[in-house]
């Protein structure tokens, strides 16, 4: 259904009115997905469902009555008796919302629920239920407060995705535990004191099969942070890692070349790398050696979002114009570099250097084409290179001044 129209219109009210809360409208409905329920409209959910449905998604509206939500969830079981799938999208924060959430995956059938999408936190009963659902392939969950896990034994997971707004104890329960082949991996922290998040995932993670299967990590919080990467260098396999925080009370990225060649070096089939939220106007982070080491060790990197420092490109750009392609240590394998995509944000610009900046960028990243950016002075630059690759023209050739560090 389409989320922005209200499908309780004045033509189809008094149709769904006609039937009796023990009708089934549509009696063959595998899936059911509703992307706003809106207060009018929950009442007629149970009549759109039957006990053929076996796959749920529903979003709630932020002015529909706790009550009636809660009520609604506690007899999705009953209606849908073989459910394998249920998302349920801006739950109320309630106790009421907890128990009937619970409650509804109490009474679902656990040999057949696959996917429990549900932003809620659960009663005890309840957790030592979902950490142990035999086919559970995808988990979405809340955590509240501090709670205890059960060893968790999830045959097979292949996606978590956890919202905690407390302390880490509940990693514990990841502790040993058997996760077959667990792939996505990520974490929305509400927490004031973040601490070594990283390090105590990485800690339990490792006494798990993730090591060898877990290709995407992402973490999120809207606060500043200063993250230890370093615990997620034994994850080889990792083609996926953002990690967003915040630089609005001040630059907290500490990101440097010494860190990025780590992590290259750690996971050469990276195909998205973002840390930090934009960048900010402070100029710190990687320099070219950087940029080329990711050029150089993970050819596969398609978008890239991190603090860098321009003026070590300006640099080079203006050093390579004077140098000949035999001076070029990069021509042997940059053209096989996959990145297209560099989000700068607020990362100021030197004057008059954006046909430089396009120019050197191109020659480390030949396919580049998105640049995305907040401060101004990156429209030359963005445009530059996207008019370079509409009439077809590739940077090759060109020098880049030869030295150790740039290996």
């Amino acid at each position: 259904m389409n989320p922005f129209i209200d499908p309780v219109s004045p033509n189809i009210i008094p149709v769904l009115q006609l039937r009796t809360i023990d009708d089934t409208w549509l009696p063959r409905l595998k899936t059911f997905e509703c992307g706003e329920a809106t207060k009018a409209f929950i009442p007629f959910i149970p009549l759109l469902l039957s006990p053929k449905t076996t796959e749920i998604d529903i979003g709630f509206t932020e002015d529909t009555p706790t009550v009636v939500v809660a009520s609604t969830i506690a007899r999705l079981p009953k209606l849908c008796p073989d459910l394998e799938s249920i998302t349920l999208h801006n739950l109320p924060e309630d106790p009421i919302i907890t128990r009937a959430v619970s409650e509804m995956l109490l009474a679902c059938n656990r040999d057949s629920l696959q996917t429990f999408d549900v932003g809620s936190p659960l009663t005890e009963e309840a957790r030592e239920v979902v950490y142990r659902l035999p086919e559970l392939s995808s988990l979405w969950t809340v955590i509240q407060g501090p709670t205890s896990l059960p060893t968790v034994t999830l045959p097979n997971l292949t996606e978590i995705d956890v919202r905690y707004d407390n302390d880490l104890s509940w990693l514990q329960g990841f502790r040993g535990a058997v996760l077959g082949e667990l792939d996505s991996a990520i974490f929305r922290s509400q927490s004031n004191d973040i601490g070594d998040f990283i390090g105590a995932f990485g800690s339990v993670a490792l006494t798990t099969s993730a090591k060898d299967t877990l290709t995407e990590f992402r973490f999120y919080t809207s606060r500043s942070w200063n993250p230890n990467y370093s615990a997620l260098l034994p994850f080889n396999q990792l083609k996926v890692v953002e990690i967003e925080f915040s630089c609005k009370d001040g630059c907290c990225s500490r990101v440097d070349d010494d860190i990025i060649m780590s992590m290259a070096r750690a996971m050469p089939k990276l195909e998205i790398l973002q840390l930090g939220d934009a960048p900010c106007k402070t100029p710190t982070g990687i320099t070219i050696n950087g940029f080329i080491g990711l050029a150089r060790l993970c050819p596969c990197l398609s978008k890239l979002r991190i603090h860098f420092q321009v003026a070590t490109l300006v640099e080079a750009a203006n050093s390579a114009a004077t140098l000949s392609p035999s001076d070029d240590e990069l021509v042997n394998w940059r053209e096989d570099c996959a990145l297209t995509d560099l989000e700068v944000g607020e990362i100021p610009t030197l004057a008059r250097s954006g046909l430089n900046l396009a120019l050197i960028l191109l020659r480390i990243f030949p396919r580049i084409f998105n640049i995305k950016y907040t401060n101004g002075g990156w429209s030359t630059v963005a445009e530059t290179i996207r008019d370079f690759r509409r009439i077809g023209v590739f940077v090759q050739n060109s020098g880049i001044a030869h030295h150790p560090s740039h290996v």
